[in-house]
């Protein structure tokens, strides 16, 4: 037979007004020490006693002690008691203070460009609080998955989120090796993408990403083919320097592949701009101390470096 063990309303109601009692054998000093008067202390015993089922104190006109049932019960509540309040005072610190463990879900791409120098200030200037940063391309729920707050592609991110922005938006350029484009020549036009290795994303969600491109203002989408396909932008880019094909990635990325000249982009005038990249986090409740002094460091760092 299966036990319930969900503790009812009330079991806890005048727990602490025992334990004073049974400390000063007295109800008069339990009731100084509460801040109630004695008539309450008194009640709050009686109603105790009764959901237990059993005197828990001896009363007379000198003295207080306690029953066989009392010695039993206080030996394990008062232990049990001590826990909750430790246990409130732990809670309450971290809800006074930026300390404890601060939880993000990060996709792999963003952080060496952007989040090592962020981390590396925030951990010197809160050295009370620990980051983990979960690196993943799947776009996880954050309350299932004990998190603080993510970061994302803004056009990834759910509309009942909060976002704050840590990037400008940026171009989804698109570059090839220069081996590649000498053995397969640059394409001048969107749908000459088709007669190309384009190298492929695959979303969280098992589809095959498209690539996205901007046509004279308008936005286009083209299914395109290639040898190899990976679920994150720094594998896929990667790809992109060892001659596989041609990638569309976030420009920070390819920043230095193509400073380099690693590799070459191409058809600039039809890539797309994406929104940028952004914290975000559950809007309806309260915003605990770690991730305020994490919102404040980073808009802190966006306005050093506007």
């Amino acid at each position: 037979m299966k036990q319930n063990f969900t503790v009812r309303q009330g079991a806890l109601d005048g727990v602490e007004a025992f334990l004073s009692v049974a400390q000063h054998r007295s109800f008069r000093r339990a009731a100084t020490e509460l801040g109630v008067t004695p008539s309450a202390i008194s009640q709050a015993v009686r109603a105790l006693e009764a959901r237990v089922g059993a005197a828990l104190f001896i009363r007379t006109t000198r003295s207080v002690g306690l029953t066989e049932a009392g010695e039993r019960f206080l030996a394990r509540a008062r232990p049990a008691f001590e826990e909750l309040v430790a246990a409130s005072g732990a809670a309450r610190e971290l809800g006074q203070r930026p300390a404890g463990l601060l939880r993000l879900t990060v996709p792999r791409s963003v952080v060496p460009i952007l989040l090592e120098p962020l981390i590396a200030s925030f951990c010197q200037a809160y050295p009370e609080i620990e980051v983990e940063l979960a690196a993943s391309e799947e776009l996880v729920d954050l309350a299932a998955g004990g998190f603080d707050a993510g970061i994302r592609m803004g056009q990834f991110i759910s509309p009942d989120m909060v976002a704050v922005r840590l990037t400008k938006p940026f171009p989804l350029v698109i570059a090839g090796s220069p081996a590649y484009l000498a053995s397969r020549g640059r394409p001048a036009r969107p749908e000459q993408l088709r007669e190309h290795a384009c190298l492929r994303l695959r979303r969280s969600n098992g589809a095959l990403a498209p690539w996205s491109l901007d046509d004279g203002g308008h936005s286009i989408e083209i299914a395109v083919s290639g040898p190899f396909i990976a679920n994150d932008f720094p594998t896929m880019l990667g790809a992109a320097v060892e001659g596989l094909g041609l990638a569309q990635v976030p420009a920070p990325l390819a920043a230095d592949a193509l400073r380099t000249g690693s590799l070459v982009a191409v058809l600039e005038k039809f890539v797309p701009m994406a929104p940028g990249v952004f914290l975000y986090y559950p809007g309806h409740r309260q915003i605990m101390p770690k991730l305020r002094a994490f919102i404040d460091h980073v808009k802190g760092r966006s306005r050093a470096g506007s």
